[in-house]
């Protein structure tokens, strides 16, 4: 008995959280994504990196179902997202079963989008109280204390036009949080931020991390992918054309594509 318990955990903890298979994406005659295949394990950091067009964005928009994919499926727990077959086309859900498997992600963007007329604790409360339908009364304290852990507690009665972009950009994470995701999706996070105002996000990054988040990062920074991510995917031409550890990725393993694309970079192996 207790071996098949074990054996039943073990199992468990082996199934992919997420699973991707043969997913194409078209916009028109160009293929975004083509028959890509991939898998997210609980408590995966996955740094996804590439030059620009390569599918990257795509992919995460696909996991959130903000695109309808042209063929394959993905699954989170083993329930398809997004669509339905009919016959040999993917239609999409209807919208109360998007609404509810959305709830399964948290999505950051480059660009912040937040409200510019609700005070920084509204715009961390928006997503519980108007997607949620709770009141504010009872997710107050929930909105404060993820405005603490991104350190923005003196900020909470500002607007976003009294913030700096690095600060949008931490809100805009709280925001995410406060839905209680199972898997937070940030699309280049920091690719809007100054310089000086990138390490701050990161931070926040680094730290959901630790805590044992599960993360897909779309990101050119090559140092956070190195020393934070446990898998780094490199997509190119709307393909995964590598995939392994930081340390297989970085110090030479990867393919001579991965090589190039590291190398155009600056960056050299074992460096």
């Amino acid at each position: 008995m207790n071996n098949n318990v074990t054996a039943l955990q073990l199992n468990k903890e082996t199934q992919p959280l997420l699973d991707m298979r043969a997913i194409t994406k078209n916009f028109g005659a160009f293929t975004a994504l083509d028959a890509v295949d991939f898998s997210l394990y609980k408590g995966d950091v996955v740094a996804i990196i590439g030059p620009s067009g390569s599918g990257k964005s795509t992919l995460l928009r696909c996991i959130n179902m903000l695109e309808l994919i042209n063929s394959g499926t993905i699954t989170f727990k083993g329930e398809v997202l997004g669509t339905e077959m009919r016959g040999e086309r993917c239609i999409r859900a209807p919208k109360k079963v998007l609404d509810r498997q959305r709830r399964y992600f948290g999505m950051v963007f480059q660009g912040f989008h937040l409200f510019p007329h609700y005070t920084v604790l509204e715009n961390v409360l928006a997503g519980p109280c108007i997607v949620g339908r709770k009141k504010r009364a009872e997710v107050t304290e929930l909105g404060k204390k993820l405005l603490a852990r991104v350190g923005l507690a003196d900020r909470i009665h500002h607007y976003p036009s009294q913030l700096s972009g690095g600060q949008k950009q931490r809100v805009a994470i709280a925001r995410a949080l406060a839905m209680d995701p199972e898997v937070m999706l940030f699309d280049e996070p920091t690719s809007a931020l100054d310089p000086e105002l990138v390490n701050e996000v990161l931070d926040v990054m680094r730290e959901l991390a630790a805590a044992g988040t599960t993360m897909i990062i779309v990101t050119h920074e090559m140092e956070f992918a190195r020393k934070v991510a446990n898998k780094v995917v490199l997509m190119d031409g709307g393909v995964i054309v590598d995939q392994g550890s930081p340390a297989h990725i970085f110090s030479g393993g990867g393919t001579e594509r991965c090589k190039r694309f590291l190398s155009s970079l600056g960056l050299r192996e074992n460096s």
